[in-house]
């Protein structure tokens, strides 16, 4: 029998039992369609996650300040004054591997513009703020090196803020008021969408540090100072807080130039900043050191692991769909006994009878196989669609589905070939089915 009369007699036996062979590859359909939504979403968080390490910076260190305390009360952390300006000049100074050191304090409050307002937060930053978080500038100039150290009234606002206050306005030169302090706009920043823990990048203006401080926070404590004087309960949560001298931060960020100098330059700073600070040995830290390439390797880890798990968890499916096509096809070889002496009978041999079943079963086994990829990519489109999830579809993810389908095929269906083609014709032209 040539190839073309083998395939001809496998369509028209499955033809046969249409409704049988649909239910037989339905547990391929099932396995290849998993296999592709669930590798595709995989890959898609991985790629997601490889974008949010790239805005994030793997060679970077933040240094935070420890919490406060007052007897039993702890606030949260970076509410102890720790950290200073001169810590941060004397990283940068002391520490020839360090290449940008950015410190920033922090705050929140109403931004207005005309009849618009927006509740966001700021940060007073420095001039290696930029450099250090990888962020440029969509419209404007920005701050001049001036502003600052003279508390200049300027503000740089996030793509959310912008658009909250302006719309599609040009917003530079515009005045917009923070509080009671009324900021001029030099610079809107480059869309980051999607922050390092999930929050928006983007809502958030940015002022000088000294800005920050002499305007806003002092604005704000004495704010805070006149409510808490009217009521016992703003008074006991205003005592909580640590008093903060002129030149404070809340967070100093570094950035190193090569990444393997990453441990180095954290043991580094540890003892620098416990000899500034004056920690005795066996003391406990003012102040926290965060090595982002850990925090990065591990949620790198974990997402690996989980795609690894999701594969592993759809290829159970395919394993289940294969047995089953294994186990159609020893009944069909039970059923057809006496078929298959027959064809002996008039001259077919072994091997024409373990290939008519062969390609049966991997007609049965590709045909799902192209339907589950059909099922799979649709599913994997809904799922980013409807269901928010990042998905990224490959080529080669499709062309292992395919394998997948064949090897089933060929793996679960030798054996009921293999057993159809050893059958003796005497004896199986005597079985009555």
């Amino acid at each position: 029998m040539t190839f073309s009369d083998v395939l001809r007699s496998a369509v028209f036996s499955l033809r046969g039992n249409w409704l049988r062979s649909i239910l037989t590859a339905l547990g391929v359909i099932i396995g290849i369609a998993a296999v592709i939504v669930m590798v595709s979403v995989g890959r898609g968080t991985q790629s997601e996650l490889d974008t949010m390490i790239s805005r994030l910076g793997s060679n970077r260190l933040e240094v935070f300040s420890a919490s406060s305390r007052q007897g039993p009360v702890r606030g949260g952390a970076g509410s102890a004054a720790s950290l200073t300006d001169d810590d941060a000049e004397a990283i940068r100074g002391e520490i020839p591997e360090v290449q940008y050191v950015s410190a920033t304090i922090r705050g929140g409050g109403q931004v207005v513009y005309a009849e618009n307002n927006w509740s966001t937060s700021w940060q007073g930053v420095t001039a290696d703020y930029f450099p250090v978080n990888d962020w440029s500038l969509a419209l404007g100039e920005g701050f001049a090196p001036r502003d600052y150290s003279s508390a200049a009234k300027v503000v740089v606002l996030g793509e959310t803020v912008r658009r909250e206050l302006f719309g599609d306005a040009d917003p530079i030169g515009a005045t917009v008021r923070l509080g009671r302090v009324p900021l001029r706009v030099v610079g809107v920043l480059a869309v980051k969408g999607q922050g390092n823990w999930g929050n928006d990048a983007d809502d958030v203006i940015l002022v000088p540090i000294e800005t920050g401080r002499r305007r806003l926070a002092s604005a704000a404590a004495g704010s805070a100072s006149a409510t808490a004087s009217t009521t016992a309960a703003a008074t006991s949560a205003t005592a909580t807080l640590a008093p903060r001298q002129a030149d404070t931060v809340q967070q100093i960020s570094v950035s190193v130039g090569r990444a393997e100098d990453l441990a180095f330059v954290e043991e580094e700073i540890n003892a620098l900043l416990r000899q500034r600070h004056r920690i005795a040995p066996g003391g406990e830290d003012d102040f926290a050191v965060r090595n982002i390439a850990e925090i990065v390797s591990t949620r790198t880890q974990t997402t690996r692991l989980m795609s690894l798990l999701l594969g592993a968890v759809a290829s159970i499916s395919l394993v289940v769909g294969g047995i089953g096509i294994m186990n159609i096809m020893l009944v069909s070889v039970t059923e057809r006994i006496r078929e298959i002496g027959l064809r002996m009978a008039v001259g077919a041999g072994p091997r024409e009878i373990q290939a008519q079943f062969l390609a049966e079963a991997m007609l049965i086994s590709l045909g799902g196989g192209f339907i589950g990829i059909a099922m799979g990519v649709g599913g994997a489109l809904l799922a980013e669609k409807f269901g928010a999830l990042p998905v990224q579809l490959d080529l080669p993810v499709v062309a292992l589905a395919t394998g997948f389908s064949v090897a089933t095929g060929l793996f679960f269906g030798y054996y009921p070939a293999r057993k159809a083609a050893r059958l003796d014709p005497i004896e199986a032209l005597r079985h009555q089915g």
